[in-house]
């Protein structure tokens, strides 16, 4: 038995005894708390956005839609990406300018494997500006959770203002809470060891965010 499938047996065990309860979720916990802080245009938010990303270290690009190729490519170039992995399902006009040598993102790849590439490319399911967060699901150009926390380099396009939400309670709507999760505020940093900020201990020392108007 493995330590995944002892963990699930104690949690139905503790739940054997506990009735069950068909109401919708939303139905059972109250949602009557402020949802947003303050009134703002979409515009409002999106420029909220970017100051809370920038503000978390993030390095924050905001271009045209029909912009997005040469943006994403003047990225990697910059950061002289020989490589980039490119999830399944992500938008192929994206990375169409890229001249680095394209990764697929597949499941027997080793996290040494994805070490050595260079960075990644990936879309994004809801950005919240009041929190500086985005927000990543797993889904069709998001790829696995492991393709945006093993290389040193994330490059994230939102697609604002439709991804863009202002604040954590208006987001979660949006969120299926059966799929994989991450929430991405800034790039992976700790202070852990002597209050020294260290970048790139458990995910991508540079996050750039690309807000695709």
């Amino acid at each position: 038995m493995s330590s995944r499938e002892r963990i699930l047996g104690r949690v139905r065990r503790a739940l054997a005894d506990v009735p069950r309860d068909e109401r919708p979720y939303e139905e059972v916990i109250a949602r009557d708390y402020l949802r947003e802080h303050g009134r703002r245009g979409a515009a409002e938010t999106v420029d909220l956005l970017a100051r809370n990303l920038a503000g978390y270290r993030a390095l924050v690009h905001r271009c045209a839609a029909g912009e997005v190729a040469a943006t994403v490519a003047g990225l990697l170039a910059a950061r002289g990406a020989r490589t980039v992995l490119v999830p399944a399902g992500l938008d192929p006009d994206w990375v169409a300018a890229c001249g680095a040598e394209r990764v697929g993102d597949r499941a027997e790849s080793t996290p040494d494997e994805l070490d050595l590439v260079d960075s990644v490319v990936t879309g994004c399911a809801v950005a919240i500006a009041e929190t500086g967060t985005i927000v990543l699901d797993g889904s069709a150009g998001q790829g696995r959770r492991r393709v945006t926390l093993v290389p040193d380099h994330h490059v994230c396009v939102v697609r604002v203002p439709d991804q863009v939400v202002a604040s954590v309670p208006l987001a979660l709507p949006r969120l299926d809470p059966a799929r994989p999760l991450t929430w991405i505020s800034g790039p992976s940093a700790t202070s852990d060891i002597e209050l020294s900020r260290v970048e790139g201990v458990h995910g991508p020392r540079t996050l750039e965010v690309v807000l695709a108007e």
